[in-house]
């Protein structure tokens, strides 16, 4: 049997909220070497089994700790012996080779020589795509970095280490070095950045905190959604934690933590617990879920998905370890004018109603 038959691609990474996605832009790979193997160096030996790759760039990943062997990372020098069990974490290929720099405002948050962490608002997609293949957050960058010319936007080993969806606004960390985006890379992989989510949600959440564990799968009666599995077998594991930061009468203004990062991984555990994220289209939030039957109501909902048009996901805070120097790094974003304006009427609602209540 060849190395080459002993060699197995997991999908395994990231995907945090807004198609949530921070869709997978990594992939693991798991080559098992032969019971002959003669010992060679481990990036001698990658070069042999993986396609597509250098030796440079499988140094960039040793150095960045993305392979390992036996359970324990090592670095490019070591020597490969019988039966090893390699794991390799690096890039998958781009979307396409035809990513333009476009003059689209770009909000920074913070820049250096190595990454930038940018907010996007919501109605920009990431990444050029099927049916997105201009006017999306990575043309921006492009735009941006377009002096710089260590950054290629159409080079896989750098940009977006993670992406959230179309209609989720928030933080971003792009890499502009392919040993920077190694290293966050790393960190997304192994559940050890920071990252938390704001949301409003339909319903009185019942307990002030809560952890929702269920494997999410492709819904198979709607291509759109995704599901929890019934089966613990099917799909892939995810962990929210959630607590309560305002009850706001028929809705709900909570805080996510993603221990995870599953495709519409919030939306679909929250609407598994019973409370669909407000104005969410794919899910049903767009749809008046709870309340009463007075017309008054009914318009004042109505006013408020004209006030935040789309899911109420906003990615708030990311924190990681900077790639170069070490630094714990965090950010915290403002909640974006159309959340904030929905939330503020919300407020507004719930105070009335509390007043009536009183009287």
């Amino acid at each position: 049997m060849s190395g080459l038959d002993n060699i197995e691609e997991l999908d395994g990474f990231v995907n945090d909220d807004g198609l949530e996605m921070e869709e997978s832009l990594f992939r693991e790979v798991r080559i098992t070497a032969d019971k002959g193997q003669s010992p060679i160096r481990i990036d001698k030996f990658l070069i042999d089994h993986l396609a597509n790759t250098s030796r440079n760039k499988i140094q960039q990943a040793a150095d960045a700790g993305a392979i390992s062997v036996n359970g324990k990372v090592v670095k490019s020098n070591y020597k490969v012996k019988p039966c090893d069990e390699i794991v390799i974490t690096y890039d998958t290929p781009a979307y396409d080779n035809s990513i333009v720099p476009e003059d689209i405002p770009l909000d920074v948050v913070y820049e250096d020589e190595y990454l930038m962490v940018v907010n996007k608002p919501a109605g920009l997609v990431v990444h050029p795509g099927c049916g997105n293949t201009h006017g999306t957050l990575i043309n921006a960058v492009a735009w941006h970095l377009k002096e710089n010319p260590d950054f290629d936007p159409n080079d896989p080993q750098v940009g977006l280490v993670h992406r959230i969806d179309k209609n989720t606004s928030g933080l971003l960390v792009v890499a502009k070095t392919a040993f920077a985006k190694a290293h966050l890379g790393m960190q997304f992989f192994n559940k050890t950045t920071k990252r938390t989510y704001n949301a409003v949600v339909w319903g009185n959440v019942k307990d002030d905190a809560g952890i929702v564990v269920g494997n999410i799968t492709r819904n198979p009666r709607n291509r759109l959604q995704m599901c929890v599995s019934a089966d613990d077998s099917v799909g892939k594991h995810a962990v929210t934690h959630y607590r309560v930061l305002e009850r706001l009468s028929y809705v709900s203004l909570v805080e996510c933590n993603l221990e995870t990062g599953r495709t519409h991984q919030i939306r679909v555990h929250m609407k598994h617990i019973g409370h669909i994220l407000f104005n969410d289209d794919v899910y049903g939030g767009d749809e008046i879920l709870k309340g009463t039957n007075f017309s008054k109501y009914s318009q004042f909902v109505r006013n408020c998905f004209k006030l935040c048009p789309r899911q109420a996901l906003h990615a708030k805070t990311l924190g990681f370890v900077h790639p170069v120097s070490g630094e714990m790094m965090f950010f915290d974003s403002e909640l974006p004018e159309d959340f904030l304006a929905m939330v503020d009427a919300w407020r507004r609602y719930s105070a009335a109603s509390t007043r009536y209540m009183g009287e």
